[in-house]
């Protein structure tokens, strides 16, 4: 769902969104930023200055070496998204930014080129002894003979992963004219097929068939430490192993072990468990990178020109989409939205919100508040029982999770204000978990709430307090609260408020008042608003659905609602002094 910006809901001015940035982004993706939002550009900050100033960013861009911890999210109390320039988020507690309904964002297709030939480039240097070449030719030497390498025309390709950047590399191995073989549960078998690769069922069943072996999956507890002794073991003699992908998915200590060993003929390596990788004796990846066989990089695949541009200005893009209430394309932990459905949903998610809020203050807040009900109304009990049924062609999206996180919004927002949570597609389910909130989706392609209209939302609360006779209910009281809407022009309407048919925009403060449908209503509750120094600038008269009935209250008279938009709330005591014989039975003031 939309993330909002900084600016007052009043219309007031305020500060411009701030955004911390501690390593290096490309001067062309900090121009997309730096019209809009107030950008700080801070390097070499260590985790103790970082965690000191991030409570005023509302976003923070890294690359690989900036460490987002659970401690650090906490915090950042106004922090709305963590964009890593590049592919992993290994340096990024995912699950700490969920939980505090920050977005974390990645560029996962800026670098596939760069890192797809990095990895190439080693496996021809290992292929042709290129590192150890260059040291010998340097050290005054002339070794052709020992230096003798082999072609890899004809030789196999294992790749474990066939993503974006694993199919980039087949690709140019079968230009090379490699065989190619992979690994990977997850695979888009049509398109492995497109690329001449093969596809076979477990990893042991590619690496005794490799020549070489190049991984490309991210670093995860099923791929740490994937490639160890055993699966050494079963590799030929004359192997070769490259990773440009993330350290720690090759056990280092195995590794050099075969190398000396001479059970593995070389390694290709750019990245490492520890970056940078510990010096000294009994470092292994200090011994790994000084092995002759063995050639190192200092994590390249991503450091070109190229690259370094097209994901910072990825990222730039992102952030400025998240932060002015628009959708990210790479959300790490938020569903994916097609820009199509997103335009659907956009005006629905303000309809829901809208909806949630509207039942906490004009249904729920009966329940707690005094003055508000007639005499002897105690109110229904807050809800934490839900359904939520979108109608129409709403009910064909793929996602709506937006929708849901709108509802859990809208219905916490006064405490989660004061708690200073973000509740938002990101965390809405673990904080509805959190506070006993439960909400069951419904989709219902036929029919709709709102006649006419192609989709509808219809919000259904159960109070489990049969009897009570809350604000909008009728004499008898109902353990059932209805709220429904639609969106015309991109603008929502609210249809419905459990036994009232009606049509207003919920916005600003509205003054809601059950009465008998009676003559001289609205003068009265007209004369006392008036007499308060409250304007009203519109009103709408809501009668009983002709589908339900019209109950009888006192007297036999009917009953309606009447919706008021008032410049201003109002306090408690004008609230008491319109319910009388004369007046309103019930009267609710909400702010949205």
């Amino acid at each position: 769902m939309p993330i909002p910006s900084n600016g007052a809901a009043n219309g007031t001015s305020s500060p411009r969104p701030k955004i911390l940035i501690p390593e290096k982004v490309s001067p062309d993706g900090l121009a997309l930023l730096q019209s809009s939002f107030e950008v700080d550009e801070k390097r070499g900050l260590s985790a103790e200055e970082l965690q000191g100033i991030i409570a005023d960013y509302d976003g923070l861009i890294i690359r690989s070496e900036t460490k987002v911890t659970a401690s650090l999210l906490d915090a950042a109390k106004k922090l709305k998204v963590v964009a890593r320039a590049g592919v992993g988020i290994d340096n990024v507690d995912v699950e700490a930014a969920t939980k505090n309904g920050v977005i974390v964002v990645n560029s996962p297709v800026g670098n596939i080129n760069a890192a797809a030939e990095h990895t190439i480039a080693l496996m021809m240097a290992v292929a042709r002894n290129i590192g150890d070449a260059c040291a010998s030719l340097k050290a005054g030497k002339w070794e052709r003979s020992r230096l003798t390498g082999i072609e890899v025309k004809g030789k196999t390709l294992a790749i474990i992963g066939v993503g974006k950047v694993g199919l980039t590399v087949a690709r140019a191995a079968k230009g090379l004219g490699m065989n190619c073989i992979a690994y990977d549960p997850y695979a888009n078998q049509k398109l492995a097929a497109a690329a001449s690769v093969k596809l076979l069922p477990g990893l042991a069943s590619i690496l005794t068939e490799a020549d070489f072996l190049t991984i490309h999956t991210p670093l995860i507890a099923s791929t740490k430490g994937m490639i160890g002794a055993a699966e050494l073991a079963t590799m030929k003699p004359s192997a070769r192993i490259l990773n440009v992908a993330r350290g720690g998915m090759i056990d280092e200590t195995a590794l050099l072990a075969a190398l000396e060993a001479g059970s593995i003929a070389g390694a290709g390596i750019d990245v490492f468990t520890s970056e940078p990788p510990p010096s000294g004796a009994d470092s292994s990846a200090a011994r790994l990178i000084a092995h002759p066989k063995v050639v190192a990089t200092p994590h390249l695949g991503a450091s070109t020109v190229e690259a370094q541009e097209n994901v910072s200005i990825d990222v730039c893009e992102q952030v400025r989409a998240i932060l002015t209430g628009e959708l990210p394309r790479s959300a790490v932990n938020a569903p994916i939205i097609l820009p199509e459905e997103y335009r659907t949903l956009k005006p629905f998610v303000e309809l829901v919100e809208r909806m949630g809020a509207l039942y906490m203050q004009h249904f729920a807040r009966t329940a707690h508040s005094t003055g508000t009900t007639a005499a002897g109304s105690t109110g229904p009990a807050f809800s934490t029982d839900f359904e939520l049924a979108y109608e129409g062609a709403l009910a064909g999206l793929n996602t709506t999770k937006p929708l849901f996180a709108a509802l859990v919004k809208g219905l916490l927002k006064p405490i989660t204000d004061s708690e200073g949570l973000n509740v938002n597609m990101v965390n809405a389910e673990l904080v509805a978990r959190d506070r006993g909130i439960a909400v069951n989706e419904q989709r219902r392609r036929q029919g709709g709430d709102a006649e006419g209209y192609s989709s509808s939302v219809v919000l259904r609360a159960r109070t489990g307090a049969s009897g009570t006779a809350g604000a909008g209910a009728g004499a008898g009281g109902q353990d059932e609260h209805v709220i429904a809407g639609f969106v015309s022009n991109n603008t929502p309407y609210i249809s419905k408020l459990s036994r009232f048919s009606t049509s207003f925009v919920p916005e600003g403060a509205l003054l809601i008042c059950r009465n008998f449908d009676s003559p001289g209503k609205i003068g009265i509750v007209g004369q006392r608003l008036g007499k308060a120094g409250v304007n009203i600038s519109s009103m709408t008269v809501a009668p009983v659905d002709k589908e339900i009935g019209q109950d009888e209250g006192k007297d036999g008279k009917n009953e309606a609602l009447m919706i008021l938009k008032i410049d201003r709330e109002v306090e408690d005591e004008v609230i008491k002094n319109l319910i009388s014989e004369e007046g309103v039975l019930e009267a609710s003031v909400v702010v949205l």
